[in-house]
């Protein structure tokens, strides 16, 4: 397997990293940018003629990471050519399709084969209920096939996303990408490393991935309560105050869920996943040495070290986290570096929503304000 990885930017336009390998035809160009640059006409354009026979996908991000750097309103892309690894994707537009579910549905019933090893996804970050498309995905391609991947993010605005597959990026789009064949090897991890506080609370009003209320009291009061003067922020300064939901009389690591926008009038809160009723929902806040350290933990859980040659290592991570780490945001992606290892090329972008396996659970779930990590590559002939 060999990666090669560059960077664009309006100052130096295209330009490759000098430790990144000569690729020749690779069969997969991952890319992740500013939702300005993706939405310019040429940029699409210059990637497909730089690659021409690949596969090309790629959203718009809340910030990119390259190698152990972190940039804001850049593009960076990673042409990956494999020995012997077969490579698909499929795409859909939500209004093609019934719900979040049934766009996972057909997505994973497209790319479900008998030599499947993972599926990556890449979804737009607003208009679709992640959990739900995970749901689907999983249905149809098995709960022993690794689904990883992340929403689209738009920096701290929630306005729109952008998704591209074989095509320009354009908003309500999910696409997947299935790798097959006995030589790739996949690892991954997620871990979060925020603190729960105050009192645990009952969701007793909520449809889908809508919060109307938690305690038989409106959701939006109880935040801007909590947000005090940045409560005229929101949702943005929200991701500062997730909430941990899980099953009732459940002893299991609940899932984190970020805030994606607000109704004022009907007092709601619309999150990245699903929210359901009867479940236990309590806010959390950030704690700058756990967030680092929880980086470091999703690369070890990862297991790089346990792979053989070149690893591509794709990083997503929570706009969330990068609103509180702020000057200190590199740190987490130093952290993964340090664990991961040599030969190993970094890559990703910071999200509205991650999707990997449960780390205790093993299910593949939508996470929010989480380093999820995942760790290609290929087997020796």
């Amino acid at each position: 397997m060999k990666v090669e990885q560059s960077i664009f930017d309006t100052d130096g336009g295209w330009r490759t990293l000098p430790d990144s390998d000569a690729v020749n035809e690779p069969q997969l160009v991952l890319h992740f940018g500013a939702k300005e640059l993706l939405a310019t006409p040429y940029y699409y354009d210059i990637l497909r003629n730089s690659y021409p026979k690949a596969h090309i996908v790629g959203c718009s991000t809340a910030g990119e990471i390259i190698d152990r750097d972190v940039h804001d309103n850049t593009a960076v892309a990673c042409a990956v050519e494999f020995d012997s690894t077969r490579v698909r994707v499929s795409s859909r537009r939500m209004e093609q399709v019934v719900d979040s579910f049934y766009a996972g549905v057909e997505l994973g019933s497209e790319l479900a084969e008998e030599d499947l090893r993972c599926v990556m996804v890449i979804s737009d970050g607003i208009q679709v209920n992640g959990s739900e498309l995970v749901r689907g995905l999983t249905s149809a391609v098995g709960g022993d096939i690794p689904v990883t991947g992340g929403l689209a993010g738009d920096a701290d605005r929630f306005e729109s996303t952008l998704v591209s597959c074989n095509a320009p990026a354009e908003a309500g789009c999910v696409a997947a990408i299935g790798l097959y064949g006995s030589s790739v090897s996949v690892g991954h991890g997620s871990v979060g490393g925020w603190d729960a506080f105050g009192p645990e609370r009952t969701i007793t009003k909520s449809e889908g991935n809508v919060l109307f209320e938690l305690d038989g009291k409106p959701a939006l009061d109880l935040y801007k309560r909590y947000l005090g003067d940045e409560a005229a922020n929101l949702p943005g300064s929200a991701l500062l105050f997730p909430l941990m939901v899980r099953a009732e009389n459940s002893d299991e690591i609940g899932l984190v869920r970020t805030v994606l926008g607000i109704d004022e009038a009907q007092k709601s809160m619309t999150f990245a996943g699903d929210l359901p009723q009867g479940h236990k929902a309590q806010l959390m806040r950030a704690n700058f040495e756990r967030l680092i350290d929880g980086a470091g933990e999703a690369a070890r859980i990862a297991g790089a070290r346990g792979l053989t040659g070149r690893k591509l290592a794709v990083l997503i991570s929570c706009v969330g986290r990068k609103m509180v780490l702020g000057q200190r945001t590199s740190e987490e992606v130093e952290a993964v570096a340090e664990l991961l290892g040599q030969q190993v090329c970094q890559f990703g972008y910071y999200s509205y929503g991650e999707i990997s396996p449960h780390v205790r659970l093993g299910s593949c779930e939508l996470h929010n304000q989480t380093m999820t990590i995942t760790v290609l590559a290929e087997d020796a002939d």
